[in-house]
């Protein structure tokens, strides 16, 4: 099993994942609301949108902007259930459980926090 600093190096080395970065508007999202509303919000949207059994526009159930989380969940491959199962071998169609939901929070609010310190 992979730490959280071990997937988000790995993550880093790849050309589509390493490209994404938080924008200075989604920074200062960020800032305004603060991490713990950042991390209330992906909770929900990963129950929501990445945990159930089936999806039916999986795949194209994440945006690429709108908030911080959709960036992150790009950027860790936890953006649908065929890139949980290609890096992570989280099988598809199966509800993730709360263990499962919360390491994938737990990852995305790490590469939230390490792009908030970039250029600090």
């Amino acid at each position: 099993m992979q730490t959280i600093e071990e997937a988000l190096a790995k993550l880093s080395r790849s050309k589509f994942r390493g490209s994404f970065k938080l924008t200075k508007g989604e920074r200062e999202y960020v800032n305004k609301h603060g991490l713990e509303v950042i991390r209330n919000h992906t909770k929900d949207f990963i129950s929501k949108r990445l945990a159930p059994a089936f999806i039916p526009n999986d795949g194209a159930q994440t945006p690429t902007k709108g908030h911080p989380a959709f960036k992150a969940q790009h950027a860790c491959a936890c953006c649908c259930r065929s890139c949980l199962n290609k890096w992570y071998n989280v099988p598809k169609n199966t509800e993730l459980t709360h263990l499962q939901q919360e390491k994938i929070v737990n990852l995305l609010m790490a590469w939230i926090e390490k792009e908030m310190n970039k250029n600090k």
